[in-house]
């Protein structure tokens, strides 16, 4: 009778093994691997901006950031640095004169040529995130090929100053669920935009007053603004841009201080 017993247990333990199994397969199946490209259309009257649904639901669903709370007038400035351009020192100044912290995505090449503002970054009480190793469209490549784009940098980042970090941008706004997923399961939160313009570009330089104007213009409560640190025009700006938007009220928080 203790024999059947014993026998009806493991029985009973090995279907469970097998339940639990099929269940983290057919989740791990069902994550969809379409591209998304985020985007949104700008508010008028500083009102909040309208994301991309399909995108913003997976950024939600893993719990990621993309617009704060539409009643609270804090505001959230973030950078992307796939490389240094000589601008990012001047950008760093007029965040220490107007007492304001950031996040500055970076990848590997900007790591490996520009370790010393990274170090700057991390002394000032700026967040350092992961932008990836090497830029790629990260719903081409296979999840390995992802935990290495993502966990290559994090090392590196961790072994030349015992920083962690823990926020995620993905290149180029493309991604997929799969993706997310694959991220989120490293330990990090992905944090997307609700405000930007084309300051990326390095042949569209010299027009401080129309960068001034799609910032200001373009401000609202929860903004996540994304400004690119090749760009000399925010190099020039961005003391000024901080300055008034402060003085229409807002309130200059880093991404730790999100409020949903």
């Amino acid at each position: 009778m203790k024999d059947k017993i014993i026998r009806h247990f493991f029985v009973l333990m090995l279907l469970v093994v097998c339940i639990l199994q099929f269940s983290l397969y057919s989740q791990a199946t069902t994550l969809s691997n379409k591209m998304l490209a985020w985007g949104f259309r700008r508010g008028e009257n500083h009102e909040q901006a309208t994301l991309d649904a399909a995108s913003e639901k997976v950024i939600r669903d893993f719990e990621g950031i993309s617009m704060g709370n539409k009643d609270s007038n804090k505001i959230y400035l973030t950078f992307d640095c796939g490389y240094e351009e000589g601008y990012t020192e001047s950008i760093l100044d007029a965040l220490a004169e107007n007492d304001v912290k950031a996040t500055f995505f970076i990848t590997a090449h900007y790591l490996n040529t520009a370790s010393d503002i990274v170090k700057r970054m991390i002394e000032e009480g700026h967040i350092v995130g992961n932008h990836t190793v090497n830029h790629k469209c990260l719903p081409n490549i296979s999840d390995d090929e992802i935990r290495k784009e993502v966990m290559d940098l994090h090392n590196a980042v961790y072994e030349k100053f015992g920083y962690e970090m823990t926020y995620f941008r993905p290149p180029k706004g493309e991604f997929s669920e799969r993706v997310i997923d694959v991220v989120t399961k490293l330990g990090y939160k992905t944090v997307m935009w609700s405000s930007a313009y084309d300051d990326w570009d390095v042949e569209k330089q010299n027009r401080e007053e129309y960068g001034k104007t799609k910032i200001i213009d373009n401000m609202h409560n929860g903004c996540v603004l994304l400004l690119h640190a090749t760009s000399k025009d925010n190099s020039v700006i961005l003391g000024d841009v901080i300055k008034e938007i402060k003085n229409m009220g807002y309130e200059f928080k880093n991404i730790n201080e999100f409020e949903p």
